[in-house]
């Protein structure tokens, strides 16, 4: 069959076939089968899209006819290119832009554009005994790939937890129909009683932020065609002191009891969970009172230079951005060990813990209660004192 009877023939039949081509048929019709990989395809703004068709029957055919045609939305479908045998017969206004190697029924469209998307029909005519005819439909979609995103944080400078909130807004130059997802640490982000999310999820709020919130965030985005993250971005989130403690580097601890020899020196470390560090202060209590000694997170305490033998120290850590302060109380023992008179060190020592006096002044806490062994706010201060405790002496000489 010639183009011109061709042509002749498909004006006379596509008029019906219109009305028909939005059923989507089972893709079988009497030992006819026409088979496409996928019925949605996503293709690339500008790069060229293959429409894969594959068919088969087991009838005598004199013809195989192959159609194509176009759909937009509420719109009928458009003839776009057609074949009968190995003779492609193209519609003028787009042989430049479609192509197809009959019998191969697949379709190459190139270069692709937004006008481009839409419904594409393929139909197979198998002319022998009686005429076969089967048609498919693959859905078309056109985006742009999506560019690296860029995320922007409010306020840059950072936020004092509890009191600032964080905004983080994620921005991309290309891309269309774009899904926004953040990630922290690699995991996505949910909406919780401090987080929540722009209607296109591109912007992410935290009000107010905790120390829980610090974390890697970054934004992906994705669309049909492409996906791309963003780099890691770390918020700035000012907290603490947490978690206050004194150790040291010798002496027998028990509870808030250091217990040292005399003639030792022992280095007390005080450290606390803060950001940014904390400023320490170290302040010992003697006869009711109380005085700064020494800035700085380390103290050093030589026995033998301490006129009492049982003295009160206070760690004090101060965030000079968020306006927290804890302290921590102890007490320093120093005992006697191996000299002439060590009798009078014998028996069961006692460690008493009463209530500071209202007329000791303190210093002042606004922390949150420091761990377990520490003082917290409105928590009363203390102070030990040492009972001792001489055995009865046994009757029996033996002993």
């Amino acid at each position: 069959m010639g183009q011109d009877a061709f042509m002749e023939s498909f004006s006379s039949t596509v008029g019906v076939f219109q009305y028909k081509i939005y059923l989507l048929l089972l893709g079988t019709c009497s030992g006819l089968k026409v088979v496409v990989p996928s019925h949605t395809v996503h293709g690339i703004r500008g790069q060229a899209l293959y429409l894969p068709v594959h068919y088969g029957f087991h009838t005598p055919a004199s013809d195989i006819q192959i159609i194509w045609l176009f759909e937009r939305r509420h719109t009928m479908p458009k003839y776009v290119l057609g074949s009968v045998n190995k003779s492609v017969v193209p519609d003028l206004e787009y042989q430049q832009k479609f192509t197809m190697r009959p019998p191969n029924a697949s379709l190459l469209i190139n270069p692709l554009q937004s006008t481009d998307e839409g419904n594409y029909i393929v139909k197979v005519n198998i002319q022998g005994n009686g005429t076969l005819s089967v048609s498919q439909k693959i859905q078309v979609t056109v985006d742009d790939p999506v560019t690296k995103p860029v995320v922007q944080i409010q306020p840059s400078s950072g936020a004092v937890e509890y009191v600032g909130n964080v905004t983080l807004t994620c921005l991309v130059d290309g891309g269309t129909r774009l899904a926004y997802q953040w990630l922290k640490n690699g995991r996505p982000v949910h909406t919780s009683s401090t987080i929540s999310f722009s209607p296109q999820n591109n912007v992410l709020h935290i009000a107010p932020v905790t120390k829980e919130d610090i974390g890697n965030y970054s934004c992906l985005v994705k669309n049909a065609v492409s996906e791309m993250e963003s780099d890691i971005i770390m918020p700035t989130i000012y907290y603490g002191p947490y978690g206050l403690r004194v150790n040291s580097d010798r002496g027998l601890k028990v509870g808030e009891v250091f217990t040292v020899d005399i003639g030792e020196a022992i280095l007390f470390d005080c450290s606390a969970d803060s950001y940014p560090p904390n400023t320490y202060s170290w302040i010992q209590r003697t006869d009711n009172t109380t005085y700064v000694i020494k800035h700085g997170p380390r103290l050093k305490v030589v026995s033998e230079k301490v006129a009492r033998k049982t003295t009160d120290y206070v760690c004090c850590a101060y965030n000079n951005v968020t306006g927290r302060q804890d302290e921590t109380r102890f007490t320093v023992i120093i005992t006697s060990v191996g000299h002439e008179d060590a009798l009078e060190d014998f028996g069961i020592y006692e460690f008493i813990a009463f209530p500071e006096a209202p007329a000791v002044p303190r210093m002042p806490s606004r922390s949150v209660p420091a761990s377990a062994g520490t003082s917290g706010q409105d928590l009363p201060s203390t102070i030990y004192e040492v009972i001792q405790h001489i055995p009865a002496q046994q009757q029996d000489p033996l002993e």
